[in-house]
């Protein structure tokens, strides 16, 4: 507290969080993207195996979402755009695998109007 020490709460997400970049590196080539962007996500959450066959309920338990798309937006930084404050729309969505569908995250990134695939 006070001295701006940030402490993740979870050891998953710094590994994640570094296959989200250089998944992103891969993909998007160029300098980071500069001016406002859009931004969409689609989390799709790990199928726990006490979920139902024949329905896929909501995926309302942990992580949040907000958790989720700041988790996105820090390994993308420096990486496909300069800082996160230049996303000026964000869209974002999660849901638990239907059965046989792998988990993940789809980001979508718009930048002047231009749609470009990050990841």
């Amino acid at each position: 507290m006070g001295r701006g020490v940030l402490i993740e709460q979870s050891k998953a997400v710094g590994p994640w969080r570094e296959r989200v970049a250089l998944t992103a590196h891969q993909q998007h080539h160029g300098p980071p993207l500069q001016g406002p962007i859009a931004v969409r996500l689609g989390f799709v959450m790990h199928r726990p195996t006490s979920t139902p066959k024949r329905s896929t309920p909501p995926a309302v338990k942990r992580p949040d979402l907000d958790k989720l798309i700041r988790a996105v937006f820090d390994a993308l930084t420096g990486v496909v755009w300069l800082d996160d404050s230049q996303a000026v729309e964000v869209v974002a969505s999660k849901r638990i695998a239907e059965v046989g569908e792998s988990p993940g995250v789809r980001i979508e990134i718009s930048a002047a109007g231009v749609a470009e695939a990050a990841a």
